[in-house]
């Protein structure tokens, strides 16, 4: 029998006893019978709606295969309305040998082989109830109970038991009588009297499966670019028109414009004004006029309508929205929200915990490793130290087959705070301490049972699936070297960072080859003001005493001793500061980016098991690698030794790791950095550069994030506004280049889409209660890509990305550097006109400077006085007789005309 004839519906067997005829006689004691049975009822669902759930029932999570293979999808074969399905007890034991641990039926193997019927009862628990989407009754009682529970009593059948029933009769069908209602229909319709016309529209045959090119034209500027068929009127007919179908479209002319508002950095500030009022005498001209009283009159109908029409209906409702139905298709095209595949939580180890870090392995598909911390402040971390010492300190190892144990635990000597993957060997993980100490794993021997679990070994297909899956339990695995405490950092490690294999440094901050091939060196950087590169080969600083302890130490039993030569013993080979270059002080860092680490991502056809492993042979032997030699050593002239570093103020700082000598002393000190900017308001926790354009870096800090780009020195190319929550976490798209995700402190997930808003995010998305502390993408297949966010209670939430998040647009990364590139030019340009403005406000501060430093002229003395004002006076007579005689009314002339 197939799955589709055994996994019948209980709706229909329910349907089917569901009413049956009530009898006049009610058989004595019936009614005590409904009682008991409706006080069971009660308390059954006493017992459903309570905190805990039921001993007879399972919540479990069914994925979209399972629900395939047992036709039971949400939606389709089963709904909130019927949410019953009946799944045969044979076919779950087959998909159990078939998938093994794969099956969501596998952690509950022995209750479902231990089932005394043939059916077993699924119920879909859309609301979540009992923590999960579905749940399973493991009791035949259940089942029955739930399948046919018994007719609620009703308070009249309780009070009236000796009331008749009342008898309905239906009434009886009588025949049809025509009143001639029907010739009127028949006049009113349109019939067709004439044959239609056809017409057949076909392109050349050369030009079938030929490249269409689409674009906008006019049409009467193209010959035969259309067929224009104009209606006429044929005089041979004189048809009257009783019925007309019209289709009208209407396109608006749409236009977008976009801008982008640069914001400085925000401050407190505060404005005091009074308000300007009519005197008392003017208010009571007002209020007692004939205008004031007549405007009263007119409006106050109005008024009151108004304040109607607000109380009845929602002025703000988005009528568009509200046409609209969302589809409920999951993973299709349409979808466009993040789905919460699983999440993973310790009620021992992780509840009640800040997870400070995650990183997906790099080999073993559907293995997560996170890092829990106290949410303690420092206060209390050092008022509560004895009690934190009893609690271990941990590195969580989740599996997709197993969501509720953790598949490794890695113990750490205090709380760690960041760690990484060795790129060259998973098996090596590096991390960074609370006390400063940078600590060692060496998961070597855990290799086989974790990709057993994970569902990846090769021998997977021969397995029945009914057997054990190993010991149960937690397995702690002990850290085989840790740093010296007195030579590390002297605050907690808040970034680390393996460096390529590719290269090496020496002491001077050079980078040579790396002949081993192997990632042998770390960057770690702390508030303490201090950067430290390390080196896991054996040291040439140890003295001879420190040596021999590391030659004759012994480690403890299952312990590796990998790096037994550099426990308690290993300090940096390169220590550097940032200091400051306008002022006295040094850079605090707290983030870090290098320009080398920089990995390009492939978007397609990425598989972690399929990807080719390399250097597997043998067992790498660390402890026989030696530094490079320095009488031949090859310098490498094309590395980039610059890197970006986030500091605690805010502060975006450009330095290089390589050292300088002090002209004085001959030591080699820090270089000073080449740009330091201020643009967050918060400790800047997040310095990424684009997995596909390498010269750009995404920045989150405060309540803002930037987008810079590498060379420009005047400031970020992208500022976002002031966010109403804190911005705690961020990371870019691995598959498409314009989009990022951004975590607060509110819970939410913003998803940034530049291609589609730069002024807000494209989305917003809730996903847990407490505040988001890290987010960190990954690609399982070119069809499913993943997000892990993990926030400040120690659960770990794993987001399935959409498809319009994860399948990148027609030349997006071209796109998307040509709006970076705009943008830059748009900075370049701002800054150009601020410094001529900057340079004439100069200027007309120097022409008001040098008018309040002129020197008065010298005061005069009342001699000089007159004189200067009586040869003014005998300039103003030559001038007045000069103009007469030129008029010929010279004074002279007349005197000899009257002597004459």
């Amino acid at each position: 029998m197939s799955t589709r004839e055994s996994s019948r519906s209980p709706s229909r067997a329910s349907k089917g006893s569901a009413r049956r005829p009530k009898s006049k006689e009610k058989k004595p004691g019936s009614g005590k019978r409904k009682r008991k049975l409706s006080a069971k009822k009660q308390e059954d669902s006493e017992v459903a709606s309570s905190p805990g759930q039921p001993d007879y029932i399972i919540p479990l999570v069914l994925t979209s295969k399972t629900q395939e293979i047992f036709q039971c999808k949400i939606d389709e074969d089963i709904t909130q309305e019927n949410p019953y399905k009946l799944i045969r007890k044979d076919d779950i034991i087959n998909d159990l040998k078939g998938r093994a641990a794969v099956s969501d039926f596998h952690p509950f193997k022995a209750l479902i082989t231990e089932y005394p019927g043939d059916e077993l009862l699924l119920v879909l628990d859309k609301d979540f109830k009992y923590g999960q989407n579905f749940y399973l009754v493991i009791t035949e009682e259940a089942k029955e109970s739930i399948l046919h529970p018994p007719d609620p009593l009703t308070e009249e059948e309780d009070m009236e038991d000796d009331e008749p029933e009342y008898n309905y009769k239906p009434p009886s069908p009588k025949p049809w009588v025509s009143l001639g209602s029907e010739k009127e229909i028949e006049d009113e319709m349109v019939k067709q009297s004439g044959t239609k016309i056809r017409f057949m529209i076909s392109r050349i045959q050369r030009k079938f499966g030929a490249k269409i090119n689409f674009g906008d034209h006019n049409a009467s500027d193209v010959k035969d670019g259309y067929m224009e068929c104009t209606p006429y009127q044929d005089k041979r007919f004189s048809i009257k028109i009783k019925e007309r179908d019209t289709g009208i479209q209407v396109v608006p002319l749409t236009q977008e414009n976009s801008t982008q508002t640069k914001w400085g950095y925000p401050r407190n500030a505060c404005t005091q004004y009074t308000p300007r009022e009519f005197k008392e005498e003017e208010k009571t001209e007002c209020l007692s006029s004939k205008g004031f009283k007549d405007f009263i009159n007119s409006v106050s109908i109005r008024l009151e309508v108004a304040l109607q029409q607000n109380e009845i209906m929602n002025a703000f409702l988005d009528d568009w929205k509200a046409l609209s139905e969302e589809e409920s298709t999951f993973g299709g095209k349409s979808d466009s929200h993040l789905k919460e595949s699983q999440s993973f939580t310790d009620h021992i180890f992780s509840n009640s915990k800040t997870i400070s870090c995650i990183n997906w392995h790099p080999k073993i598909h559907g293995l997560v490793a996170v890092s829990v911390t106290e949410r303690l402040s420092f206060e209390d971390r050092v008022n509560m130290s004895s009690k934190i010492l009893l609690k271990p300190s941990l590195i969580l190892f989740w599996s997709f087959t197993d969501p509720l144990h953790p598949q490794l635990m890695l113990e750490c000597p205090d709380d760690i705070y960041c760690f990484k993957f060795c790129p060259s060997d998973p098996n090596i993980i590096a991390g960074g301490c609370f006390n400063g100490q940078v600590v060692l794993w060496d998961i070597s021997e855990y290799q086989e049972s974790l990709t057993t679990k994970a569902g990846a070994s090769k021998n997977t297909a021969t397995k029945t699936g009914l057997e054990s899956s190993g010991p149960k339990g937690p397995q702690f695995v002990r850290y085989c070297a840790v740093s010296s405490i007195e030579h590390g950092h002297k605050n907690v490690i808040s970034d680390i960072h393996w460096l390529p294999d590719y290269f090496e440094l020496s002491n001077a901050g050079n980078p040579y080859e790396n002949k081993s091939g192997y990632s042998i060196q770390l960057v770690t950087c702390s508030p303490d003001c201090s950067i430290m590169f390390w080196d896991i080969r054996p040291q040439k600083t140890l003295t001879a005493a420190e040596k021999k302890n590391a030659e004759d130490k012994q480690m403890p039993h299952g312990v590796p001793d990998t790096f037994k030569y550099i426990d308690l013993t290993w300090r940096p080979f390169i220590r550097a500061t940032l200091p400051k270059s306008d002022m006295s002080g040094e850079y605090s860092p707290i983030k870090i980016s290098l320009s080398e680490e920089h990995h390009h991502t492939r978007t397609l056809d990425k598989l972690p098991i399929q990807v080719k492993e390399e250097k597997t042979g043998a067992v790498v032997e660390y402890k026989s690698l030696r530094a490079a030699s320095a009488k031949n050593p090859k310098l490498l002239d094309d590395i980039n030794t610059k890197y970006f570093v986030g500091t605690e103020d805010g502060e975006l700082v450009y330095t290089d790791w390589k050292m300088e000598k002090d002209g004085d002393t001959g030591r080699l000190i820090s270089s000073k950095p080449l740009q330091a900017s201020v643009v967050h308001d918060g400790a800047v926790h997040t310095v990424q550069r684009s997995p596909f354009l390498k010269d750009f870096i995404l920045t989150v800090g405060g309540w803002n994030f930037a987008i810079w780009r590498e060379g420009v020195t005047s400031g970020p190319i992208f500022h976002s506004c002031c966010s109403q929550k804190r911005l705690t976490a961020a990371h870019w798209s691995l598959s498409r280049t314009g989009v990022f995700f951004i975590g607060k402190e509110d819970g939410n997930v913003d998803v940034w889409d530049l291609l589609e808003k730069t002024h807000e995010p494209s989305q917003t998305q809730n996903i847990a209660t407490a505040p988001i502390t890290y987010i960190r993408p990954w690609i399982a297949s070119s069809k499913q890509h993943f997000l892990a966010v993990g926030d400040d209670q120690g659960t770990l939430h794993v987001l399935e990305i959409p498809w319009n998040l994860r399948n990148p647009s027609a030349n997006e990364n071209a796109s998307v550097q040509h709006y970076f590139e705009r943008e830059v030019k748009h900075l370049e340009s701002a800054n150009h006109r601020e410094g001529l403005r900057a340079a004439a406000k100069r200027q007309l501060e120097l022409k008001d400077l040098s008018a309040k430093t002129e020197i008065n002229p010298p005061v005069k003395t009342k001699e000089q006085t007159e004189v200067e004002q009586s040869k003014e006076y005998e300039l103003y007579l030559q001038f007045e007789s000069s103009i007469l005689s030129g008029l010929g009314l010279s004074k002279e002339k007349e005197e000899s005309t009257e002597k004459t």
